[in-house]
């Protein structure tokens, strides 16, 4: 029963299976069989028309019969080299993609995991991951998914492509991931991957391949036993969340594909080709024959075929590729070649056109163009195009940016507190981005202890005053490299310029303790035998400027011990003893001789020699003893020193002299002697005193000679030492103009000879030396004169021989390709015998031009030939012929280049001057002579000047006269080449001959003349015929160009008299005089009857009136000007102009116009000097009548300013 049952159903069900399995139709509706869920899931056929051999098989639901077996589908990606094992499209590994540069499969860049290519079935989803290292980088990267060549996916983000950024901040590594979603056939393709960072880029390439998913079958029959949806929508489910058994209706098509179905194998034919060469009209029967029934489908695959059919061009047979890459700096050729070898072409540059200059070298070679972009800098970075005729090419190149390296690193710096420290290096490129650190932390501009500089390719940190908290390292960051420099600053070690010294005071008196150092700003303390000294009354502490004062009035008993200043911040301390001298009273009279008790220690370097620094001031005590008091005397030398005040003085006590100096000089510096004398005896000392002060400055500093950045400097020791050997010295450069000077050494240079480095070539700087010995530096010396580091340039290229004779060889070349900054003065050029190293200068003088005959040079010699560019820097390297040239003659036949325009008649007009120039070639020099109609030409009248390539014949003022055949020889021994040029010299025709009226009929009259005598050396090319009558005797042109020499004219007025003149006409225009007629031709009235009016005639007699006056004008000076008016009147009346009322005459600046009443006066270019009142009268016999106006001129600027 059962079995009834299934048989009766399979039997319904097979008529509606067999109508689902019926063509697709034009709609290209999807087929849906309901089935099990996976089933359901598989995709819809798509409007995509598939290969031929599928087309040609029906459309049915029947399955292999190992459908089952097939694998199911999955979301895995296979791996580009299984597809390419399976016999894919993929690229042999020899190819590279046009545009792209190979690839490997190594890793290198910034890629850590790139994307691989990859098979993605229609309907899955499918992502591609990409990793970089970001170890290194200051700032994150950037990346682009891009599609094809230019397409960027970011734009493209949504539902159907999806993108994702992670970071991982263990490994420092970015992960970007590219997913798309329902994969469909538009998205198969190359796609590229670009990551970029400041300078740095890298990029990936891979491929996309879209197949169709593989559907699979049940294989269980009683799975095909499915249900189709319930035709009732909104029905409730079950409650156990799935649709009951009896819902919907049976469905068992899908048995249907379990037939097989037995097809005869046909030869395999490429319908599409069929296609692409058939008519439109025959798509129908094509497709009905192969069996093609989505005709939508095979149009727009058709469609598809012919847009990507590649275009043949007719004027390129190799375009550009679509993208060329290179670095900054470096050199780039774009080639094509063209199907026309004479075809030229145009190179634009985002569509404006390129022109040829040092950059941009245009080159022609056979059918290749060439454009040659020299030192490419980021403004090349540019979309290009090759233009010949209306068909163009296209190209982009990419310039990449090499990274940014410092080529001047940082120096450790040492100083001490408050001194001025400048960090500088130099980088690659200009305008560089460089990060300053001081241990480790970012030196940012809002710091205002750190001034951070630019200067083109250099960059300095600067501290203006340092302090022991800049103690430490910094270092400094391109995106190429970096630079690091230890700081150390020290404290000012201060300098003692006068100690304190011991006081013997006694009661009542004063003490004062007084030192001097080397810091105005420094502070410190007194001390009493470690106590520190307060201040009262009479206890006073001041510091002015370098000296610190301790005074004591009215000493007593108690302020006798060791007192000591501390200065504050610095390990020093100055100490003397104050003594307290008692008074005692000895009543015993006892005499003792006088005593000079001389101290040699301290400042004397040796015994009664005192050193002193120029400036300083020397105080020298000597304790005297005796009894009674001696009486002291300073002398130095023969002269006495008596002064008790001044700079100079002396300073007695009972038991002390001192001898003071304020501010040592060298005058200062000598011999000095003490006597001391009491009714005992007496004593003597002498002292040497020696002033030392920092030398002299140096004396003449100059340049004796520059490099590319060096520069070597000498100057001459100073004059005077300052009492002290000289030590060395120290430099200082700046640029010209500028108040900032660099010193160049910190370390003391010995030599009186310094070679400056590192300059920039092309600026102008001065020099200025310090010398310095154990007391200090000098002034700086006086300022160098102006130098500037120039190197040599680069040796001169293409050096070629152009010509060689028995004695001489003539020698060309090009410009060196780098100059620099000293330009090139001309060239030496130099040769010598092969195989010998004596080189012999040919030219005395540097030549300015790029070619050079070398003369008087040995016959048969094999020679070698060199070529120096020179400059304010010296000679370049040498350019030097690889092989050696043989100096002998060449023998050439003579042959003559006559010019194109020399091979016809060469015609010029009388007065025109004539300057043939005519080149030849030969060797050796060939023999040049002219001849004119077969005689020698007349120095007198034509002008022969002849070199050793060409020769010019030249007519000042060229006259009939010079008119003929010339002929040119050009001869070497029996060898000769003639050429002949013909010149004619043309002038004005004469007049015609015989002018006559030989017959008058009607409203014509016949003329008949002869031709001129005269007819100007050339063809005469017409007449010009006019006409007067003889009431206005007015001339009119009747004929022009009339070739014959007679004529008819017509329409003569009846009644009128007339007569004729002719002009001749030839290549210089028409004749000056014209011939006249005899005779006149008369018009007779014939069959008219004058019939009197019969009415009064009116009398048209009026006088002149004015019927449009003048107006008032305002003109501009410089621009021409006009001023009219109309009268009417009977007779005719004179018109006069007058300008203030003065009668203008026939100046040349005024063109007076009457035409039919209509007045006109033009001013030719008015200035200020025409303005006035202008005023036009007419007079006839029955009156006068005039008007007026005012005309006003004024200079442009005025109008200017009117508008402002």
């Amino acid at each position: 029963m059962s079995a009834f049952l299934l048989l009766s159903l399979l039997t319904d069900v097979l008529p509606a299976a067999e109508a689902e399995a019926a063509p697709v139709s034009d709609e290209a509706q999807p087929v849906t069989i309901e089935a099990e869920p996976a089933v359901q899931e598989a995709q819809p056929v798509s409007n995509e028309v598939l290969p031929a051999v599928e087309e040609a098989q029906p459309v049915t639901n029947e399955v292999e019969p190992n459908a089952a077996e097939a694998p199911p589908v999955t979301n895995e990606v296979l791996p580009a080299v299984e597809e390419q094992s399976e016999g894919t499209d993929e690229l042999p590994e020899d190819e590279v993609v046009p545009g792209e540069e190979r690839q490997t499969s190594e890793i290198t860049g910034l890629f850590v995991e790139r994307p691989e290519s990859a098979v993605a079935f229609k309907g899955k989803d499918i992502t591609f991951v990409a990793k970089v290292d970001s170890t290194g980088m200051l700032r994150k990267p950037n990346i682009k998914w891009l599609k094809g060549k230019w397409m960027d996916l970011g734009s493209k983000a949504g539902k159907h492509l999806q993108f994702k950024e992670t970071y991982d901040r263990n490994s420092k590594v970015y992960t970007y991931e590219m997913s798309i979603i329902k994969v469909v056939d538009s998205d198969a393709g190359g796609y590229r991957c670009e990551v970029t960072s400041k300078d740095k880029c890298d990029s990936w390439t891979f491929d996309v391949t879209v197949e169709a998913a593989e559907e699979t079958q049940p294989t269980n029959i009683l799975e095909a036993f499915k249900r189709t949806k319930p035709k009732k929508e909104g029905k409730p489910k079950p409650e156990g969340g799935e649709a009951g058994e009896d819902e919907g209706d049976l469905d068992f098509s899908v048995l249907l594909k379990k037939r097989e179905v037995k097809v005869e194998e046909k030869e395999e034919v490429d319908v599409w080709a069929i296609l692409a060469a058939a008519k439109p009209c025959d798509y129908e029967k094509i497709a009905f024959e192969y069996g093609i029934t989505d005709l939508r489908g095979m149009l727009k695959r058709l469609k598809k075929m012919k847009k990507f059919e590649p275009k043949k061009s007719d004027a390129f047979l190799k375009k550009l590729d679509d993208l060329y890459s290179v670095e900054k700096g470096k050199r780039i050729q774009l080639c094509v070649e063209v199907a026309d070898p004479n075809a030229q072409v145009k190179w634009l540059k985002n569509g404006q056109e390129i022109k040829p200059s040092a950059k941009y070298v245009f080159e022609s070679v056979g059918n290749l163009r060439k454009l040659t972009i020299n030192k490419c800098n980021l403004s090349d970075d540019a979309a290009y195009e090759c233009v010949v005729g209306e068909e163009k090419c296209f190209t982009e190149i990419f310039v990449k940016e090499p990274p940014v390296t410092i080529t001047k690193p940082l120096d450790d710096m040492h100083v001490v507190v408050g001194d001025k420290v400048e960090f500088e290096i130099e980088v690659s490129e200009e305008g560089a981005n460089v990060i300053w650190m001081k241990d480790g932390v970012e030196i940012t501009r809002d710091l205002t202890r750190y001034r951070i500089k630019k200067d083109g390719k250099t960059h300095m940190l600067v501290i203006n005053e340092a302090t022991k908290d800049d103690i430490g390292l910094f270092s400094v960051f391109t995106n190429g490299g970096h630079s690091e420099s230890d700081l150390e600053v020290e404290d000012k070690e201060l300098e003692v310029l006068q100690s304190i010294a011991d006081l013997t005071v006694k009661a009542a008196e004063q003490a004062m303790f007084k030192c001097e150092v080397s810091d105005e700003k420094v502070t410190g303390k007194w001390f009493k035998d470690g106590v520190e000294v307060i201040a009262s009354n009479r206890i006073k502490m001041t510091h002015t400027g370098r000296i610190h004062k301790l005074t004591i009035d009215d000493v007593k008993p108690e302020d006798a011990g060791d007192y000591t200043f501390v200065p504050d911040g610095y390990a020093l301390s100055l100490s003397a003893k104050l003594n307290f001298l008692e008074i005692k009273i000895d009543y015993v009279p006892r005499q003792e001789p006088p005593k000079i008790h001389l101290d040699t220690t301290g400042s004397m370097v040796n015994k009664n020699t005192i050193i002193v620094v120029a400036g300083n001031k020397l105080r020298l005590d000597v304790e005297i003893t005796g009894d009674p008091a001696p009486t002291v005397s300073w002398k130095k030398g023969d002269k006495e020193i008596t002064e008790a005040e001044g700079r100079v003085r002396v300073e007695t006590r009972k038991t002390l002299s001192s001898f003071v100096i304020e501010g040592a000089e060298r005058s200062d510096e000598g011999r000095y002697t003490i006597t001391v004398i009491n009714p005992a005896g007496e004593d003597k000392a002498e002292l040497t005193v020696k002033i030392v002060d920092v030398p002299d400055p140096p004396e003449h500093v100059k340049c004796t000679g520059v490099g590319e950045d060096t520069a070597t400097i000498i100057w001459e020791a100073p004059k005077f030492d300052g009492g002290a050997p000289i030590k060395g010295y120290l430099m200082e450069r700046k640029k010209k103009g500028s108040q900032r000077w660099t010193k160049l050494n910190f370390d003391i240079h010995e030599s009186t000879t310094y070679e400056a480095k590192k300059m920039i070539e092309g600026t102008l700087y001065e020099m200025r030396v310090f010398a310095v010995n154990g007391i200090g530096i000098s002034q700086p010396s006086a300022t160098s004169k102006p130098f500037m580091p120039i190197a040599p340039t680069s040796e001169p290229t293409r050096l070629l021989v152009e010509d060689v004779t028995d004695t001489t060889c003539a020698l060309k070349w090009r410009p060196p390709e780098r100059l620099g900054a000293g330009g090139i003065d001309g060239y030496i050029i130099e040769w010598c015998k092969e195989g010998e190293t004596e080189w012999v200068q040919a030219n005395e003088q540097p030549v300015e031009k790029n070619s050079y005959r070398v003369r008087n040079l040995p016959v048969g010699e094999k020679l070698l030939f060199r070529v120096f560019a020179v400059n304010i820097a010296g000679r370049s390297p040498p350019a030097t012929l690889q092989q050696a040239v043989t100096i002998r003659e060449i023998m050439e036949h003579p042959k003559i280049r006559l010019p194109r325009q020399l091979r016809t008649k060469f015609i010029r007009r009388v007065g025109e001057k004539v300057n043939l120039v005519i080149p030849f070639q030969g060797k050796p020099r060939p023999s040049v002579s002219w001849s004119k109609d077969g005689q020698p030409l007349d120095p007198k009248v034509v002008n022969v000047r002849t070199s050793e390539v060409d020769t010019i014949l030249f007519i000042r003022s060229s006259e009939r006269e010079h008119s003929g055949k010339y002929t040119l020889t050009v001869q070497i021994e029996n060898m000769e080449d003639k050429a002949t040029v013909e010149i004619q010299i043309v002038d004005k025709p004469g007049p015609p001959m015989a002018v006559t009226v030989t017959d008058v009929w009607g409203f014509n009259a016949a003329l008949e003349w002869q031709p001129p005598k005269d007819t100007g050396n050339c063809e005469i090319l017409g007449y010009t015929i006019q006409k007067a009558d003889l009431k206005t005797k007015e001339w009119f042109t009747v004929y022009e160009h009339n070739r014959r020499p007679s004529c008819t004219v017509s329409d003569l007025v009846m009644g009128n008299e007339y007569n004729f003149r002719i002009f001749s006409e030839n290549l210089c225009g028409l004749s000056d005089e014209a011939a006249v007629s005899k005779n006149k031709a008369v018009i007779a009235k014939t069959g008219l009857i004058q019939k009197p009016p019969s009415y009064k005639e009116m009398d048209m007699s009026r006088s002149p009136k004015f019927i449009t006056p003048l107006v008032d004008r305002c003109v501009i000076a410089g621009y021409s000007a006009a001023i009219s008016c109309a009268v009417r009147g009977f007779p005719k009346p004179k018109i006069v102009w007058m300008k203030n009322k003065m009668i203008i005459g026939e100046d040349p600046k005024f063109i007076m116009q009457n035409n039919q009443g209509v007045l006109t006066l033009n001013i030719r270019k008015p200035s200020l000097f025409d303005g006035g009142k202008y005023t036009c009268k007419a007079i006839n016999d029955l009156g006068e009548d005039e008007v007026e106006c005012k005309l006003e001129v004024r200079v442009a600027t005025e109008k200017v300013e009117e508008r402002k």
